[in-house]
């Protein structure tokens, strides 16, 4: 593995193999939705294809749903053209089983919810912070049809092993998850720049 995969593993895709594989406990055969394509969320979409989910990706960017796509998603939705709890429905005959918030932002918390079948489970990856730190949430939903709600925060020390070896195995290639790579210098400028979410993929330094 060259060190800029190796670099872009860190939060983001640890982050998401715990959510996936740990907490929502994707498995084959089943529907996940992933809300938000950015690293988190392509990471999550990579490693639930994985495990043999049949994954939906959801986002506002043509680019980033185009990368999901190429990363194993099954169906895209854009959040910006579409109802997209009605779009997920319609497209899973139902609902999904897994749906992850990889966004951390009210609308994709609720679209998450709504989008889930009886019984589904909804991952919180995301972080809900600021104004946001204390969401509504659709109760009825949740209760009417017993969602479970789940956080996930990073991963620990014993589970990289697992992870790993999958990468090992071939089953999954973060090497495609590397955006743009740039200079320390650069750094400032993109670091200032990141809420405004125009980066494809992971952005790592490699030139100092």
């Amino acid at each position: 593995m060259d060190f800029a995969t190796a670099a872009s593993l860190g939060c983001r895709f640890a982050t998401s193999f715990r959510a996936v594989v740990d907490q929502g406990k994707a498995g084959a055969g089943q529907w996940v939705a992933v809300h938000g394509c950015g690293g988190v969320g392509l990471s999550a979409v990579m490693i639930a294809n994985a495990v043999g989910a049949n994954v939906i990706g959801v986002d506002l960017d043509p680019a980033k749903l185009e990368l999901a796509k190429e990363l194993g998603a099954v169906a895209v939705v854009n959040g910006a053209e579409a109802d997209v709890p009605e779009a997920i429905k319609e497209i899973t005959k139902g609902g999904v089983h897994v749906s992850l918030d990889a966004l951390g932002h009210p609308v994709t918390l609720t679209n998450s919810i709504l989008c889930l079948r009886p019984r589904g489970k909804h991952v919180q990856v995301g972080l809900m912070l600021g104004d946001h730190a204390a969401p509504s949430i659709p109760m009825p939903k949740i209760v009417g049809q017993e969602i479970e709600l789940l956080g996930s925060h990073g991963m620990q020390a014993h589970r990289y092993g697992a992870m790993l070896d999958t990468i090992n195995s071939g089953k999954l290639d973060p090497q495609k998850l590397v955006g743009d790579t740039i200079s320390l210098e650069e750094a400032p400028a993109a670091l200032m720049n990141m809420d405004k979410f125009q980066s494809v993929g992971a952005t790592v330094i490699t030139k100092f």
